[in-house]
């Protein structure tokens, strides 16, 4: 088998694409990436040179929510179509559902949607109509996911906001994501009483200004990790918490090995990477009470109801009570382990062996 995925640099994406190349070359898979979007970075790049036999094209074609309006999109779907003709792929996996809007892929084709512009802003602006600038991405998006044989989430949570907001037959497939940890467990390592969250911090719905608010009555450090600034000029001023930036893979390893308290209070998260990644290290996890992480954590953390101020006296309790932050955080590493890149690959490879009975290839029909 021979498949088609689509990527960008961006955000959580391209890790997602890494861990699911290498899971379905183990399977005997022949994966080529195409990202589209800005250029990947050079440790990026480094990801996949070190992913056997997956080759990388860096195509020029632009990301979708970084657009004015729709006919770029368009003219991308195209060329991924056409670059999916040359290359005699048996079946495409969009990350990027949009770039099926124009039509039918001519091979049989999956879509992935790990977010959407509509979806979270029906998050962010709740009772406020979409935008006019963004409404053309909605329509795309709509049109995208009725053009595709099978529509995946990362979790069922999402995809029930999926299937409402487009109005679907049915709601997309619940396939976790996967994440190889970023370092070796270390009981050994000491722990750090000091509060951790990562993330787009400018992001509206990921409530880095309620957090701001609980650091400055903690009696401990509460770190930022993510950028305060977004690619439209959204910015967040934050006086308590600690600004740490953007921070490589191994830096947020780094931190996490010291489990700290890890929190997100993000009112809208079609998975969390950011929470895995803190869960593998056996963090403490104090989450938003959101669904997708009652679905996902539910019994292995702690979670304070979205736009509510307990943030601080839930991370104070735990640091004031080391035997309930261990038994948490060993709750968490142990529920991280439903969550590996083997199982992800395995529900993805499944799947598209169920499409491809159903539609098989032109040229396997012909032969």
């Amino acid at each position: 088998m021979k498949v088609l995925v689509t990527t960008d640099a961006v955000g959580g994406v391209w890790e997602y694409s890494v861990e699911l190349a290498r899971g379905l070359r183990a399977a005997g898979v022949e994966v080529v990436v195409a990202s589209v979007g800005p250029p990947p970075s050079a440790d990026q790049r480094a990801m996949f040179a070190a992913t056997p036999s997956c080759t990388l094209i860096e195509t020029d074609l632009p990301l979708d929510w970084l657009c004015a309006d729709a006919a770029p999109v368009l003219a991308a779907g195209r060329a991924i179509a056409e670059l999916a003709s040359e290359l005699s792929v048996d079946l495409i996996q969009l990350n990027m559902p949009t770039l099926a809007a124009a039509g039918p892929m001519p091979v049989p084709t999956i879509a992935v949607t790990h977010g959407c512009v509509a979806t979270w802003w029906e998050a962010a602006r709740p009772g406020t109509p979409l935008a006019r600038d963004y409404r053309w991405h909605s329509a795309l998006t709509a049109a995208a996911l009725r053009n595709v044989e099978r529509v995946v989430a990362p979790s069922a949570a999402y995809a029930a906001i999926v299937r409402r907001h487009y109005g679907l037959a049915e709601a997309p497939l619940a396939i976790h994501n996967g994440r190889t940890p970023l370092r070796a467990f270390d009981p050994a390592e000491p722990i750090a009483d000091v509060a951790l969250t990562v993330g787009r911090l400018w992001d509206g719905v990921k409530n880095a200004a309620l957090l701001d608010r609980a650091a400055a009555r903690l009696p401990i450090p509460f770190l930022a990790a993510g950028a305060a600034r977004g690619p439209h000029g959204e910015t967040i001023r934050l006086t308590h918490l600690r600004e740490l930036g953007q921070l490589s893979a191994d830096q947020i390893a780094g931190h996490l090995a010291k489990r700290p308290v890890f929190v997100s209070a993000a009112s809208f998260e079609p998975f969390g990477l950011a929470v895995l990644e803190a869960a593998q290290a056996g963090c403490a996890l104090v989450l938003a009470d959101n669904p997708t992480f009652r679905e996902l954590w539910g019994g292995a953390a702690l979670f304070v109801p979205i736009g509510e101020d307990g943030w601080c006296t839930a991370i104070e309790g735990l640091i004031l009570d080391p035997s309930r932050r261990h038994a948490l955080g060993e709750a968490a590493r142990s529920r991280a382990g439903r969550y590996t890149p083997a199982a992800s690959a395995a529900a993805m490879l499944a799947l598209y062996r169920d499409v491809l009975a159903a539609r098989p290839p032109a040229s396997k029909v012909a032969a």
